[in-house]
């Protein structure tokens, strides 16, 4: 059995401690779970491991943890059907 794959961005408004804490903490749970899991970070130091649309078209779930725009959000429209 394929294992599941989840893929998240967290965002915060300052982009510092809460944005990587969010991250830290889905990573640490999805990994728990059985989730290959990657996370995509927008903080005050920009984009880091961004997600691609391959990341995106081959998720199971997509996590948004954001309070704030985050680049790119065009890339998440209409849901997984516009991927695959």
């Amino acid at each position: 059995m394929a294992k599941k794959k989840l893929v998240a961005v967290t965002a915060c408004p300052t982009g510092i401690a809460h944005t990587f804490m969010a991250a830290k903490k889905i990573q640490t749970w999805a990994e728990k779970q059985g989730y290959e899991v990657k996370v995509e970070t927008q903080g005050s130091d920009g984009v880091k491991n961004r997600l691609s649309a391959q990341d995106i078209a081959s998720a199971d779930a997509v996590v948004l943890a954001v309070d704030v725009p985050i680049a790119d959000e065009e890339r998440f429209d209409g849901g997984s059907e516009n991927y695959r």
